[in-house]
This record gives C-alpha cells, structure tokens and sequence, in this order.
C-alpha cells in the first residue's frame, strides 16, 4: 500500500470519516442525541467551555446552541457551572456519568483499534501520527476558510 495515490488515501478516510459516524450515530440513537448535541459533547470532553465558544465552534445562533445545551442538561450529560471569580461567565462541562456512559460504548471500539495498531512498528505508529495530524490541520484549515 506504499505507493497509494492522494486520491486512494482520500478514499480510505473518507471512509474511516464514514463508520466512524455511523459508529457515532448508533450511540447517539441509543441515549435520543441529535447530531449537534454529539458533536456539542464532543467539543466539551475536550476542553471546558464557554456557551459562546461553543456556539462559535458549532457555527450556531445562540438562541439555537441554548436549545442544544437545554438538551444535553436535561439528559443529565453537561452542566453549567458560574465561574466563581466571575459570576457572568458561564461554564459547560460533561458530567461523570455522560463521560463513563461514553466510556462503556467506546471501549470496544479503543480495544479493536489497539488489537490492529500493535501489529505497528513504532516507525510505523510515527508515520500514522504525522499522517494523521497533517491531515487533521488541512480539514481544520479548509473548514475555516469556508466558515
């Protein structure tokens, strides 16, 4: 597979982008999330955040990112916390059962991605991690420039 060309290795993420959202969409119809609201908790496992980072990063109104909050408060994954030297900022963060729910569907996926990458070398791990972070940043440019 050395010699794949852009187009083939396009093809294979998109493909990869493909089941990794159905994957996503078998989790979201099992706990009644829309899209957005997945992707909303996604951004707020990575980093604490603000309503309108959040709104800015879901390139949503934020009448339509409050909905999303409301949603996801609701089903008990996120809260928003005052910040105690601030009380005007608000922050979002995922509960602990949001994050262990997540945990216990995810972790079959995490032990057959490790079972397939421990056949790498670590030469070979390398390559992926630039691979995947050099295409991780051209989608992040792309989507800035058309957002």
């Amino acid at each position: 597979m050395s010699d794949a060309t852009d187009y083939e290795l396009s093809m294979m993420l998109r493909t990869l982008v493909m089941e990794s959202n159905r994957f996503l969409e078998i989790f979201s119809a099992a706990h009644q999330l829309h899209p957005t609201d997945m992707t909303a908790l996604n951004l707020i496992m990575t980093a604490p955040m603000t309503p309108g980072t959040l709104a800015k990063a879901l390139n949503l109104s934020a009448s339509a990112t409050t909905s999303v909050l409301d949603r996801l408060e609701r089903a008990g994954h996120v809260t928003r916390e005052r910040d105690p030297e601030d009380r005007r900022r608000v922050e979002l963060r995922v509960l602990s059962a949001a994050t262990a729910l997540a945990s216990t569907f995810f972790q079959p996926l995490a032990r057959e991605y490790a079972s397939a990458w421990e056949r790498l070398s670590p030469e070979d791990r390398q390559v992926v991690a630039r691979f995947l972070e050099a295409t991780t940043e051209a989608t992040t440019r792309v989507r800035e420039s058309v957002t």
